[in-house]
């Protein structure tokens, strides 16, 4: 049975406010304090032999195991691991991208922090989008719109012949699945870049993100058809001939994908490469879920408390090493 933790408390567990953030978060080992708490909530566990227990810290504030002396930091397996970025301007992002209501942009981020590199905050962008999908997050249930869209993002520049460049556009499926409320209202959303839109593709992520029992609501594609077998109650609704609009018959999906689109353009011009697009899908799901919460700082909060439980990713493979550095899309808005 997994433990039950209590609600966090605002001006307790997070701050409130920016000027109360800069109160808490005055020095490098103030930040590590504070981390330490968020990754070990009761007691130390040593990441080599397993014992649960106060560890003991040395001057450089590593943390050594009382059983076997094994040291280590409270970094070393996170997201954080290995930085040369100071944790004040870790944390600080962390709290600027999830005060943006809309997000953020790398350049926007490089500003406000004063980044020496754009190269520095479009990295630290991406390691934070891997700690927003939350381990064993809960399944959908109830009524779930499901269906495709093609999402237009920016490749690359290409040469058009002239000393112009242009822009080259790449269109990628994209699977939505939204919970309907009752009478009305949208709940939660997954999103999933898939490459086309066969039973092998849809269906797997219909069974990875929503609850056995619940009833999936689809239009006529044939790719659809075993959803009963599965376990799941199916109700289609063939778009072909009707005089209903599709957005009318499935709004969920449909207002889902124009808000999609609509920030990918808005706050990153497009600019996303196919190889990220998934980790971009994985922030636009982390704000659309969290869109009522009423404290920013709670958002902070839920955002570091994963960042602490995430492993850590190397600079090569956020890029991939299909992708150079100089090629990196430049979002232009701040």
């Amino acid at each position: 049975m997994s433990e039950i933790y209590p609600q966090p408390v605002a001006g307790q567990d997070y701050p409130q406010t920016w000027s109360q953030f800069l109160d808490w978060f005055h020095s490098e080992e103030a930040c590590l304090d504070y981390l330490e708490r968020l990754r070990w909530p009761k007691d130390f566990i040593c990441q080599r032999c397993g014992v649960i227990g106060a560890a003991s810290k040395t001057s450089r504030h590593r943390l050594v195991c009382q059983s076997c002396k094994h040291q280590t930091s409270v970094t070393a397996g996170t997201i954080f691991d290995k930085t040369r970025t100071p944790l004040k301007v870790w944390l600080a992002a962390a709290w600027y991208i999830t005060n943006q209501k809309h997000g953020v942009s790398a350049l926007g981020l490089q500003r406000v922090l004063g980044l020496g590199s754009y190269q520095t905050a479009w990295a630290m962008l991406h390691r934070f989008r891997r700690a927003m999908v939350r381990p064993g997050r809960d399944l959908l249930t109830g009524l779930v719109e499901v269906d495709e869209t093609y999402v237009a993002i920016g490749d690359k520049s290409v040469a058009d012949g002239s000393k112009r460049q242009r822009h080259k556009t790449t269109k990628t499926l994209v699977v939505i699945a939204v919970e309907m409320l009752e009478p009305k209202g949208f709940g939660r959303i997954r999103l999933r870049r898939i490459t086309d839109t066969s039973e092998h593709q849809v269906i797997p992520f219909v069974k990875e993100v929503i609850q056995a029992g619940s009833t999936v609501h689809t239009d006529g594609s044939a790719a659809y058809r075993n959803l009963t077998d599965e376990g799941y109650g199916h109700r289609r609704t063939v778009m072909l001939g009707s005089e209903t609009p599709a957005h009318i018959s499935m709004p969920g999906v449909h207002r889902v994908a124009s808000l999609m689109q609509r920030w990918l353009l808005g706050t990153h011009q497009g600019a996303v490469q196919p190889a990220q697009l998934d980790h971009y899908l994985d922030e636009f799901v982390f704000r659309f879920n969290r869109r009522k919460s009423a404290s920013r700082g709670m958002l902070f909060y839920r955002l570091l408390e994963q960042a602490v439980v995430t492993a850590p990713v190397t600079y090569r493979q956020v890029v991939s090493p299909s992708i150079s550095a100089k090629s990196m899309p430049k979002e232009l808005t701040g």
